[in-house]
Parts: C-alpha cells; sequence; structure tokens
C-alpha cells in the first residue's frame, strides 16, 4: 500500500488509528509508563497502516458528510477501544487480586510496592503474581493474539452503531467479568489459602493446650515460611492455572466482540 491510498482514505484510517491508540494506551503491558509515548504512537500507526487496505475492501465504514456526525463516529470508534482493553484489564486484575488474598493471609498486606505495568501500589506478592502471569502471557504470544483476533477483528464485525444497538449484550458481558474475577482469583490463592487456614487452626489448639506459648510471635515467620514454600511447590500448576485463565480472556474477547457486533461470527 502505498502512502497515496492512505492520503486518500486518511478518514477511515483516522477512526482506525483512534481505536487501536485507546486500545494501545489503555491495554495491559503496553499501558506501562516505561513505554515512550512515541513508541505507542508509532506502533499503531503501523497496525493501521496494516489492516487498513483490508478494512477499506470490507466497505464497513460509511463516513457522514457532516463533520459534527464524523467527529461522534470517532469518539465512537475510541470507545471501542476503550472498552475491549478494559475487559482485557479486568482478566488481568485477577493476578493481583490473588495476590491481595495471599498477602492478607500471611500478614504482609502492608508490604506495598510500586508496580510499572498497573501504575499503581499493589502488595508484594501480588506484584510477582502480576509479573509471572505477565511472561506467561507473553510466552503464549498474548500480544499477537490481542491484535490478531481480538482488535483486528473487531474491525471486521464491530461498527459504533452496531455497539449502540448491542449494548444490551455489552454492559451484562462486563459485569459478569468483574464477578468471575473473584472467583478465578480465590482458585489462584486457594493452595496457599487453605494451608494457611490449617495453619491458623493449628496455632489455636496449640494456644489452647499452652497457654504460656508466645504464639503471636511464632506464628507470624511461620505462617510466611509456609505460604513461601506452598508458593514455591505449587508454581507449576499455577502457571497452567495462569495460561487457561489467559486463554480463556482470549476468547472471552472474541465473545465480547461478537456482543458488540450483535452475535455475529
Amino acid at each position: 500500500m502505498t502512502l497515496d491510498l492512505l492520503v486518500a482514505e486518511a478518514q477511515i484510517f483516522l477512526l482506525v488509528f483512534a481505536r487501536i491508540l485507546v486500545f494501545v494506551e489503555i491495554v495491559p503491558l503496553l499501558n506501562s509508563s516505561a513505554i515512550p509515548q512515541i513508541g505507542k504512537i508509532g506502533l499503531t500507526f503501523f497496525i493501521s497502516f496494516a489492516i487498513l487496505p483490508s478494512i477499506i475492501n470490507s466497505g464497513v465504514y460509511h463516513i457522514p458528510d457532516n463533520g459534527v456526525m464524523y467527529a461522534f463516529l470517532l469518539i465512537g470508534e475510541a470507545l471501542i477501544g476503550a472498552i475491549m482493553a478494559f475487559f482485557i484489564n479486568i482478566i488481568m486484575s485477577v493476578f493481583q487480586l490473588a495476590g491481595q488474598f495471599f498477602s492478607t493471609q500471611m500478614g504482609l498486606a502492608s508490604s506495598q510496592v510500586y508496580d510499572p505495568l498497573a501504575q499503581v501500589q499493589i502488595p508484594l506478592i501480588g506484584q510477582f503474581l502480576n509479573l509471572t502471569a505477565m511472561l506467561v502471557f507473553l510466552t503464549i504470544h498474548g500480544i499477537q493474539k490481542l491484535f490478531l483476533g481480538g482488535i483486528s477483528r473487531s474491525f471486521e464485525v464491530v461498527t459504533v452503531s452496531k455497539v449502540v444497538e448491542n449494548l444490551d449484550n455489552v454492559v451484562p458481558m462486563l459485569l459478569s467479568s468483574v464477578s468471575g474475577l473473584f472467583g478465578q482469583a480465590l482458585v489462584i490463592a486457594l493452595p496457599v489459602m487453605g494451608v494457611l487456614l490449617l495453619m491458623q487452626i493449628t496455632m489455636g489448639l496449640l494456644a489452647k493446650a499452652a497457654p504460656q506459648m508466645n504464639l503471636l510471635m511464632l506464628s507470624f515467620p511461620l505462617n510466611i515460611m509456609m505460604a513461601y514454600i506452598v508458593l514455591v511447590a505449587a508454581m507449576p500448576l499455577m502457571i497452567q492455572t495462569f495460561e487457561t485463565i489467559l486463554d480463556g480472556a482470549f476468547s472471552s474477547m472474541g465473545d465480547l466482540v461478537n456482543a458488540m457486533a450483535g452475535g455475529a461470527h
């Protein structure tokens, strides 16, 4: 494709650019402040440039004659990108929430560190699980799946008018993903939380049997030690769980695209 086509179809290119740019700015890993803004804009430009011919041939866009309507269309494209990126953010928050469960049970809830990916303060174990999830995300070619199976496909079936028509389908999907967030986080946190619960029961029985023991000072290091032992032992299983959750996220993203398109396949 030459630059002549880009200039001739500048209005369509700008719509494509708006959706992808907002998606890149919000989606996990790419939204990190460690990535220069010029790099994000350059990535968006080349992706938009690459998929523009197929979008023009598909004829999904009908440019309005009115400038105000075009501005609303541009805003709508940005909102579509934001919805898709927000959905992925919800999925990735599972690992951070699981780390919060870990830290609370271990007694490390006050140990907050700065996460450069999420750009917030999160518990130490949450940071560890977050980074592990990002590595798993990269090993299963998550970036390619996001753009090829997600954002690229969305241009084939999703337009602003379809999203407005099928908003009743989109909102329940976002709400159900938020509710599923806690269930998935508990699945990840269950091994450590189960062991720590048994530790608390054991300490309670010891307190009854030997009241003179200083169990407060004894239980704190024991909880941390047992939690790390179980965490290391369960890590292979947890990584498999991470892969399952991330694969499910890509599948759910396809369902979200279909919901925004009114059930198109």
